[in-house]
């Protein structure tokens, strides 16, 4: 099975979930969710918010490589 560049970020504070295409090429530290405006951020000994949030871990961590030098 190849990686997967589609998670679905679900909200914290709000339960809303958004189907996103997760970076190849970068971490995403940062993510406003789209129901309530908060500002997503990784949870500790994660590396992205996909990490944290998503259904899918990020590309990197997918294929065992860590992501960005986590």
């Amino acid at each position: 099975m190849g990686v997967v560049l589609q998670s679905d970020l679900t909200c914290p504070e709000c339960g809303h979930v958004e189907r996103e295409l997760m970076p190849t090429d970068a971490c995403q530290f940062f993510y406003q969710c789209k129901g309530c405006g908060v500002v997503l951020r990784p949870l500790k000994g994660d590396c992205c918010v996909f990490c944290s949030f998503g259904t899918v871990r990020c590309p990197p961590v997918q294929t065992g490589e860590g992501c960005c030098g986590a």
